[in-house]
Order: structure tokens, then sequence, then C-alpha cells
């Protein structure tokens, strides 16, 4: 009996896990993370390709993934040295920079055009003009009332 109640216990935790991945939030989720890893990749060769050329050239040829600081020179029985590679940091920084700031102004667009949709909902309709016959109605009823 007590083996029956464990295995009713697995299948409701199934059952809810089955649940939980079938909505939509989670869904919508997954969809989110796969374009932003494809954005990512455009936004990364953005920076290396076309960006970090460029700061390089100002910077008088500097290629910041070249960066580092040698804390241990390579010995001469073959290993090797230890280095603290800044420059990819620096790298990391500016796609991070670069993301966000994209990021940014994609939502404070999407937020400008719900605003307006809700101004365009929010704004009052004009009522509608009553018929000639309500118009009359009315225009007796005041006269009786006189």
């Amino acid at each position: 009996m007590k083996g029956c109640f464990i295995l009713e216990e697995k299948k409701t935790f199934f059952g809810e896990f089955k649940e939980f991945i079938s909505k939509g939030s989670v869904l919508d989720l997954a969809v989110g993370v796969i374009v932003g890893g494809a954005f990512t990749a455009i936004v990364n060769s953005l920076v290396n390709d076309v960006i970090m050329p460029l700061v390089g050239l100002l910077l008088a040829g500097v290629d910041f993934t070249a960066l580092k600081i040698t804390l241990k020179a390579a010995a001469d029985d073959g290993t090797g040295g230890v280095f603290l590679a800044y420059g990819n940091f620096l790298q990391a920084t500016v796609n991070f920079l670069l993301v966000a700031f994209v990021l940014f102004l994609v939502i404070k667009g999407i937020n400008s055009l719900r605003r307006k949709e809700d101004e365009k909902e929010e704004a009052p309709e004009e009522p509608a003009k009553p018929s000639e016959e309500v118009l009359l109605l009315r225009e007796i009823r005041d006269s009786l009332k006189k």
C-alpha cells in the first residue's frame, strides 16, 4: 500500500512538471533565450569586426584581445607562462554594454508604441448624436415641463 502511495506521488510530480513545461510562459522564455543567443552572436560580430578595429585604430592599433600582463614567464623546460588576459575582459565588457544599450533602445521603442496604443484606447469617443425622434421627444418633454 505504501509503495502505491509513492508511485502516485511520482505521477503527480511528473504531471505537475509536464504542466509547468507546457505553459506558454516557459515556451516564450525558451524562444527568448534562443533568439537572445542569436542576437548575441550578431552583437559580438558588430563589436569584434566593426567597433573594436575602429577603436584600435584610434588608439594607435591596439588590439584589446591581445592585452595581457605576464604573471609568470614561460620556462625553458616547456612549461607555459601564466598571463592575466585583461584584454578579453575589456572586450567582454564592451560586448555587454552594447547588448545592454541595444536592449534598452528596443524596450524603449516597445514602451513608446504601447503608450501610443494606450492613449488611443483611452481617448474618449464622441457620444453618438441622438436621432431625430429622440430630439423631437426631448422637445416635447421640455415643452410639457413648461
